[in-house]
């Protein structure tokens, strides 16, 4: 749990379940328009809370993981689904609403360290994240290039940031504009 951020473990612990619980605070004014679930690498009760669905992630890579969120999704009659992370705090709902509107297959939210925040998708195929550098500078544009590769039409959305490295914690406390 954030330990690219160079605080020490406790502190890093405190700010994902933040994190967590600004991002489930958004979706709340969503709710009516999507279904939220809290997927989780294994069970817990935090953030109890809140009134949504849990789910444990699937075993594997992060790419099979979200294969697997978004194929499950997809499979029980949704007409999207979304993998939202947790780690773009201040995310506007609208952005939200951005990638769910969007008619492209899969719809990313761009963040600018080269990664995303969010992936929307109205079809999926098993090998959309085959050759994914994930957690590095690369993954959007391996994504983007895996996905056109499988036949799948891709849009970006509106970017915005996440939070990673030291530097971003600095960037999170200066008040974005506008």
């Amino acid at each position: 749990m954030k330990t690219r951020l160079g605080v020490d473990p406790r502190r890093a612990a405190d700010l994902h379940c933040a994190f967590v619980r600004q991002t489930l605070v958004m979706l709340e004014s969503l709710r009516g328009e999507a279904d939220v679930e809290l997927s989780t690498d294994e069970p817990t009760r935090a953030w109890g809370e809140f009134p949504v669905a849990r789910s444990v992630q699937a075993a594997g890579q992060l790419g099979e993981r979200i294969y697997a969120a978004l194929e499950g999704a997809l499979a029980a009659g949704r007409p999207k689904a979304m993998i939202l992370g947790s780690d773009s705090p201040g995310l506007p709902a609208a952005h939200i609403r951005a990638l769910l509107g969007s008619s492209a297959d899969v719809s990313i939210g761009p963040v600018d360290d080269g990664g995303f925040y969010a992936i929307a998708c109205g079809r999926t195929v098993p090998a959309m994240f085959e050759g994914v550098r994930w957690s590095t500078g690369d993954t959007l544009s391996d994504t983007v290039e895996a996905l056109t590769s499988c036949g799948l039409s891709v849009e970006l959305g509106p970017a915005w940031f996440d939070v990673d490295r030291p530097e971003d914690l600095t960037r999170l406390r200066t008040p974005r504009l506008g």
